[in-house]
This record gives C-alpha cells, structure tokens and sequence, in this order.
C-alpha cells in the first residue's frame, strides 16, 4: 500500500488493484481537548472512536449500496479499522452537502428572519466549498454550474441522491426512538461522470435529537448499536 493522503480523522493508501483504503484513525476534531465535529482541527483523540465511526460508516453504505444507490464503498475489515472504497474524483476541490429537516444551526443563523428554530423543512439540500478558510462558504446550482465544477444533470442526481440517502439513515434512527434533525455527505464521481457518495457517515456528520434534546455524537454511538 502507498500513502495518498493524510487526513485529520482518516489516511489514505492506493491499493494495487486500482482501489484504495481509508484507514480510521481515532482522532477527532475538537477544541481545547473537547470533542466538536464542526471544529477543522484535531483536538482529542478518543479510543474506539474510528471502530465506531466505520461500523456506523459499514452499516449505512451497505443499505445504501442495497438500495440502488452508486457509493464508493466496497467492503471493510474491522480488525484493521480499514474500509476499502472505488477511485473517485472530488467536485472542485471538495464539496460537502447538507441535508436539512429543521431549521437548525448555521439555517437558522442565517436566515431566522424567516423561519422559527426547529421549524420543519422539506429535505432541503445545500451545499458548500470545503474551504476552512473561508467558513466553507455556500455555493448554489447555478454557481455550481456556471463556475463549471459539476454539469446541472449532476446537480440533479447528488440533490435526488441525498434527499434519498437521508430518509434512509431517517427511517433507522426513528426506528430507535431518534430524530435527525441534519446530516452532512461529501459526494464525488466516478471515471463515468456518475456521482457517488464518498467519505462516510458517523455520527459527527449528524445532528440529531432524542425527545426534544440533542444527542452528542458518542452517545449517539451508543445508542445506535445498543
């Protein structure tokens, strides 16, 4: 294997059969020794967080996969922490996206002119340049389309993919008594032009709330394979 990549929460190592392996590490962002997967730094490591991260990661991308849904995700090894994904070209210089069911957060902070806090929204999708400089600033269809990063027809699929692959992770967790109020997915494409998810989902991807509280991402770990 060759190292590609050394990320915060994951590294990145070429296989030799055109695929690649993302390595789990049990880093986590934070601040000041506190755990915040909001925060673009480092800032604790916590042990098992990168088991539970890819057992989270397995669960979903399986489903997912069952569903029809294109993923880079080809298979893991929990022994090793290890998930070995399909090569996959990233829009721009990355792209994340968000899928919305209330009006929470950064929405709210921006736009609570307009809306209540925790008002309901319709899967409302948006996305952002992975820029921590600059705040990972919002970016539109247009923009997308026009800044030549995406075509519109990929814009259409990633919107339709998304709101698609949150209702699934959704529907589980209300199963278990939980509401996701917002959850975060990178997404690439593949040799073909196809878009795919990529990355993974854990639960510091995620906001979700148990009975009107929020529920910090380990917990939430616990909760979900208790």
């Amino acid at each position: 294997m060759k190292l590609v990549y050394t990320g915060k929460t994951k590294n990145v190592y070429a296989l030799e059969n055109g695929n690649y392996l993302l390595k789990f590490k049990d880093d986590c962002t934070g601040k000041d020794g506190v755990f915040d997967p909001g925060e673009n730094a480092v800032g604790l490591t916590i042990e098992g967080v990168g088991d539970v991260n890819l057992r989270m990661s397995i669960y979903f991308f399986e489903k997912i996969n069952a569903a029809g849904i294109k993923t880079h995700y080809v298979s893991a090894d929990l022994n090793e922490t290890t998930m070995e994904v399909l090569p996959a070209k990233v829009f721009g210089k990355g792209l994340e996206v968000i899928c919305r069911y209330k009006a929470v957060g950064s929405f709210y902070r921006r736009y609570s002119d307009y809306c209540e806090l925790g008002q309901d929204l319709p899967a409302y999708v948006e996305t952002t340049f992975k820029n921590d400089a600059l705040g990972d600033p919002l970016v539109t269809k247009d923009g997308l389309v026009d800044l030549g990063v995406m075509t519109a027809e990929q814009y259409d699929d990633l919107k339709a993919m998304t709101q698609a692959i949150t209702k699934i992770v959704a529907d589980d967790l209300k199963a278990k008594g939980l509401d996701l109020y917002d959850i975060k997915f990178e997404f690439g494409y593949d040799a073909e032009g196809n878009v795919i998810l990529i990355d993974e989902i854990a639960s510091g991807n995620m906001r979700v709330y148990k009975d009107g509280e929020y529920i910090d991402p380990m917990t939430l770990n616990g909760l979900f394979f208790a």
